[in-house]
């Protein structure tokens, strides 16, 4: 069964800068094939081709997935420079980047097994599908409310609460407010294509 493809905000094609080079380019270093690469990422193979060819622009949820695939973070993947070995992020260098509704902060340095961003998520923000995959992530609530689904419960978090959990269970990240939510989000990085297992894209019957 193929994934529901959302429908982008009307802004996003201005929101970010295009990102259908890197796409490419980091799939073809990655040495995958566009279906494997969608597979791997939740994606369908059209939705792929689409951002490639820059026909469509991707969602944070969409870059996260692909970060994870090509072991790389959403700066590459936007192309942004970042100095790679930098210890400390100053808040005067995080620049906010909007995708497909949501915001996020880099509050990281690139070339770790690790990616670090502060994040806003709105509320009824494309994207939000369920995600399968491999590694981990981490969570903190700064501000507002965030139903997080893990497998077959719904948390309902409130700021300061945080989660830990296993990539591979079935997750879903939605803001519970209409204000949003505001958070700290860490992830592992898929540091081998060969890693990389398709485990599922959205549950059937989950709205993109």
């Amino acid at each position: 069964m193929s994934t529901p493809e959302p429908v982008e905000p009307p802004d996003a094609a201005e929101a970010l800068p295009a990102v259908a080079p890197q796409l490419r380019e980091l799939r073809r270093r990655a040495q995958l094939t566009l279906e494997a690469a969608a597979r791997t990422a939740g994606l369908s193979p059209a939705h792929l081709s689409r951002l490639e060819t820059g026909q469509r622009q991707p969602s944070l949820p969409m870059l996260l997935a692909l970060a994870r695939v090509y072991g790389t973070t959403v700066s590459e993947l936007l192309g942004e420079t970042v100095a790679d070995h930098d210890s400390v992020i100053r808040a005067a260098d995080m620049e906010p980047t909007r995708a497909g509704g949501w915001t996020y902060w880099q509050a990281g340095a690139r070339s770790r097994s690790m990616q670090a961003l502060r994040v806003h998520v709105p509320h009824g923000a494309q994207g939000d599908i369920v995600r399968v995959h491999p590694g981990e992530e981490w969570l903190h609530v700064l501000k507002g409310r965030l139903k997080l689904r893990l497998g077959d419960t719904t948390h309902l978090l409130a700021p300061g609460d945080g989660a830990h959990f296993d990539s591979l269970t079935p997750h879903r990240i939605a803001a519970a407010d209409q204000d949003g939510a505001d958070l700290l989000f860490v992830h592992t990085l898929l540091q081998s294509p060969a890693t990389a297992v398709c485990l599922g894209g959205p549950t059937p019957g989950e709205p993109a």
